[in-house]
């Protein structure tokens, strides 16, 4: 199969200008630096086998999120003897130095709940601190706009129901 080249170097293009968007998926779906790699390779030949059907009805960022939410979501139902997703390195890259001790607690804190969320309440969480509108996460995720809502706000209440015994208000 010849590939063209225009097409390969404008793939190549998208995925340098979205690979932290890929990593984020990668960070949080793997806990090892070795299937985090394997799953980040994953993800970009998923996205190269599935870039000639992308029509650009949507941001090419929302697709990207789609095929990389989806790979790692059959990517950790085939590992699904590896322990349960960790946000450790989530929470090693993010910058909490601006915060006080009782907030980079607080912060952990949220981590581990979210990491002890069902997979898809994950992936909606993750889209939604990302700040993406409920329309794009819908996009992403293969659901109605009302039903991200209503998702979301069982996931926020569940979360703080959690908290609740170790957050002194």
């Amino acid at each position: 199969m010849k590939v063209d080249k225009a097409i390969q170097e404008e793939f190549l293009t998208i995925i340098k200008q979205h690979e932290k968007l890929v990593y984020k998926v990668v960070n949080i779906y793997t806990d090892e630096a070795e299937s985090g790699k394997d799953l980040f390779q994953e993800i970009i030949l998923q996205a190269w086998l599935a870039y000639h059907k992308f029509e650009g009805r949507s941001k090419v960022s929302t697709w990207l999120y789609r095929v990389a939410l989806n790979t790692a979501i059959n990517y950790q139902r085939k590992r699904s003897r590896q322990p349960d997703i960790t946000f450790t390195e989530l929470i090693i890259k993010h910058p909490t130095a601006y915060l006080n001790e009782i907030e980079q607690e607080q912060y952990k804190l949220l981590q581990q709940l979210i990491s002890a969320l069902p997979k898809l309440d994950k992936a909606l969480i993750l889209l939604y601190l990302e700040d993406k509108s409920y329309k794009e996460i819908a996009e992403i995720i293969g659901i109605s706009s009302s039903n991200v809502g209503t998702k979301l706000n069982r996931i926020k209440d569940r979360l703080k129901k959690e908290a609740q015994p170790y957050v002194s208000i």
